[in-house]
């Protein structure tokens, strides 16, 4: 019997979809709310990775076909989410019970009004979850579309290449890589959730002296 499908784990996507694999979960994961789990950063490492020849991964990619569906899934995807929130994107966030959904969309709104819509839209890209609200997010807040489309391309190509690149250059700088694809996997999660962490500290910080005016 065929293995089911892990979501959550990039190598069982890749090895079950290949370049495909990759397109798909990105346009999940920046144009549809339900996408937010998914894992964006670590899968265009590991598909950079796996686009080493000779790298004895669950697949072997080709580096092109990877690039080219990376970058449709990402901006496709972002387009997607921008007409969704612009169509009723404030009442599918208001009927969601994600905890974690809501805390994105609050984490968009403040990097929308901190940074102007440039920098948070390509900002945003780096950030899980975050870079699944914004997007919608962006819609709701009629940001202008000639401003998120110029903003979430350059945000999107910069994101998507710049980790299968990446990936791609530590492959092939390193003998036998995939010898060690758990453990690098393990290190771009955590390495991408830094900025979600940062930036929950900073909203806690924030809080707390309102806190103790009160």
């Amino acid at each position: 019997m065929p293995q089911a499908v892990n979501l959550l784990d990039a190598g069982s996507l890749l090895g079950t979809f290949g370049a495909l694999g990759v397109a798909a979960v990105l346009f999940a994961e920046t144009g549809l709310l339900v996408g937010f789990f998914l894992p964006g950063d670590s899968l265009l490492f590991m598909a950079g990775l796996l686009s080493v020849s000779g790298t004895h991964g669950p697949v072997e990619l080709s580096l092109p076909h990877v690039l080219i569906a990376a970058v449709t899934g990402a901006l496709l995807g972002a387009q997607t989410g921008y007409w969704l929130g612009r169509r009723g994107g404030q009442a599918l966030l208001a009927r969601s019970r994600s905890k974690r959904l809501q805390e994105g969309a609050g984490r968009a709104a403040e990097l929308l009004a901190r940074y102007g819509y440039a920098r948070a839209i390509v900002l945003a890209r780096f950030v899980p979850v975050v870079r699944t609200v914004l997007n919608p997010l962006a819609g709701v807040l009629d940001v202008p579309a000639r401003v998120f489309v110029l903003w979430q391309v350059v945000g999107g190509v910069i994101w998507t290449a710049g980790l299968v690149l990446a990936g791609y250059a530590l492959g092939s700088s390193v003998p036998n890589v995939d010898r060690y694809l758990l453990p690098i996997v393990a290190v771009v999660v955590v390495v991408s959730l830094i900025p979600l962490a940062a930036e929950l500290l900073r909203s806690r910080s924030r809080r707390t002296p309102e806190g103790d005016n009160n």
